[in-house]
């Protein structure tokens, strides 16, 4: 077996990370800060392109702070307050006056938004332009991953390399990615042999999505899936099981964030929906049966890279929900190793979850996302349990494959490939009824 404990450290710590919103509109805005920060001066005029999945996503959802939604909110607070070195936590740096700010500039100056002609999932390209100077930033590929940056006419960063003209030959050499080659007892072997310090970080996601789903308990926020679940258990409606809790947790933690709260969560591989979904379950197990710090760390690493092996094959952003099908498939795979470790049972309950979740949809990020990680979270307890018990979905039934690691890619050839014109019509359907042109 391999040793690749520290590059899958360095890829935790890479993909694990606090964010305060919804990561789409708030990478915008953190270009926006960036691209503000650049320019110098009050702006005059500005135009903001953004690939078609990051636009989806943007498009409904609450933002931390403000009662208003969307891209043209985070834009406005991203240039009027945002901080660029407060990466994905920008927004909660925000003051109350700065934020009252944003509302009237929304509402007084003009903000050009436009979705871009492209198959990349992750583009924000910030065109900025004041009395005096002109500044461009773009992020790609990751939310807080920026490639290009400049000034006038000086370029102060360029690490773009899918902006070329499409019959342009380009000789990049490509960095290796370890998630293209490796399977996923190397993952699990390689996690249990970790020490707690290298990975104590992410036990901090604990806290944070916790203290997310509390403020969805408490308070009446989104539409309510958690607290109706917490009250449907108080009536007798639903059972007090590892299940229901996975369900009420993760569900009133999206409540909140998609509500627009203004509190920070641990995200995963770019997402904090992801980052509930892949935490919270796991939390639900370990309220049940207690483990140790260690055992919770290594179930929730195992969680974050198993969704990150899947995150690799169906692309970053989809058309299918990746909560549902990546995230909750790592948190399943995390709580079967704390039932007994077996890579068996582990392989069982990721197979499952393939036969299950794999063709719900994502119509872009907003309240009723609380209903999916709901469904998520309950799945992803589903098949591990019924894996434990032996029970799982034999080989080449639909498109589970002879390997767990071949069900995987499957899996991303139908997301990524297959419903390509899937999330083009999801588009248009979010644009006709926003009537969005």
């Amino acid at each position: 077996m391999k040793d690749l404990r520290a590059t899958l450290i360095d890829i935790l710590k890479s993909e694990v990370k606090p964010a305060v919103g919804c990561t789409e509109p708030v990478a915008v805005a953190l270009a926006c800060a960036k691209a503000k920060e650049l320019l110098g001066e009050e702006v005059i005029k500005n135009r903001i392109l953004v690939s078609p999945n990051i636009y989806k996503n943007a498009m409904c959802v609450g933002i931390p702070g403000t009662d208003r939604l969307g891209l043209k909110i985070a834009i406005a607070m991203g240039l009027i307050g945002g901080k660029s070195e407060d990466g994905l936590t920008l927004l909660e740096g925000l003051t109350e006056n700065q934020v009252k700010e944003s509302e009237k500039y929304m509402d007084t100056m003009p903000i050009s938004i436009e979705p871009l002609d492209t198959k990349e999932k992750v583009v924000i390209d910030v065109r900025l332009e004041g009395e005096n100077n002109t500044s461009r930033v773009m992020i790609k590929t990751k939310h807080d991953n920026f490639v290009f940056l400049q000034v006038n006419d000086l370029v102060l960063l360029d690490e773009v390399d899918g902006f070329a003209q499409k019959n342009e030959v380009q000789n990049i050499e490509r960095k290796e990615n370890i998630m293209d080659t490796i399977t996923i007892q190397e993952i699990v072997k390689n996690v249990e042999n970790m020490d707690l310090e290298d990975i104590k970080f992410l036990l901090d996601g604990i806290t944070m999505n916790v203290n997310m789903a509390k403020y969805g308990l408490e308070n009446k926020i989104g539409i309510g899936v958690g607290r109706g679940l917490k009250k449907s258990i108080e009536e007798g409606l639903l059972g007090d099981g590892i299940m229901t809790e996975a369900m009420l947790l993760t569900a009133a933690a999206s409540d909140a964030r998609m509500g627009g709260a203004k509190l920070p969560v641990m995200s995963s591989n770019g997402s904090g929906n992801h980052g509930l979904t892949a935490i919270l379950p796991i939390v639900a197990y370990g309220r049940k049966y207690p483990q140790s710090d260690e055992k919770m760390a290594k179930a929730i690493a195992i969680s974050h890279l198993v969704t990150a092996y899947v995150k690799n094959y169906t692309g970053r952003l989809s058309a299918v929900c990746g909560c549902g099908v990546a995230a909750s498939t790592g948190a399943s795979a995390g709580i079967a190793w704390l039932m007994d470790g077996n890579i068996n049972h582990i392989y069982g309950a990721i197979e499952n979850m393939i036969a299950d979740l794999s063709g719900m949809i994502c119509d872009g990020a907003k309240a009723g996302c609380a209903l999916k990680l709901s469904s998520a979270a309950s799945a992803a307890v589903q098949s591990a349990v019924i894996a434990k018990q032996g029970y799982s979905v034999p080989p080449l039934n639909g498109i589970v494959g002879t390997q767990v690691e071949e069900s995987i890619q499957n899996l991303g050839k139908v997301s990524d490939k297959g419903m390509q014109i899937t999330d083009a019509i999801i588009l248009n359907v979010m644009n006709d009824m926003n009537k969005v042109k």
